[in-house]
């Protein structure tokens, strides 16, 4: 099963950020690429259509999620594994410092 959440730029989608059985995805939304305001969540994932793919989580994302005791705390409250990181990420990133927010995609249907 593929865990997804929606990434989002200053109050626009962004694009999509999956957990696979191989590692990880992020791709941008075409519609959010046309927009001549669109800039890159992070400088190491410049603006492109064709997904990035990486066995572990991206480290602009990694760079979200809490450290030390606060991670522990994370953890300790949700019942999420150090391990399960994109499930922290939902966790934590409605709200974090900076432009990006990580939030559960919407299911449809």
């Amino acid at each position: 099963m593929t865990l997804r959440a929606a990434v989002f730029y200053e109050d626009r989608r962004a694009g999509t950020l999956a957990k696979t059985p191989d590692g990880f995805e992020f791709h941008y939304d075409p519609g959010y690429l046309a927009e001549p305001r669109a800039a890159p969540v992070s400088l190491a994932l410049p603006l492109r259509p064709e997904k990035y793919a990486s066995r572990s989580l991206f480290p602009f994302f990694e760079g979200l999620l809490p450290e030390g005791w606060l991670l522990e705390q994370a953890c300790a409250a949700s019942g999420i594994g150090r391990d399960e990181k994109l499930k922290l990420l939902l966790l934590v990133g409605r709200d974090p410092i900076g432009a990006v927010r990580v939030l559960a995609e919407a299911r449809h249907g």
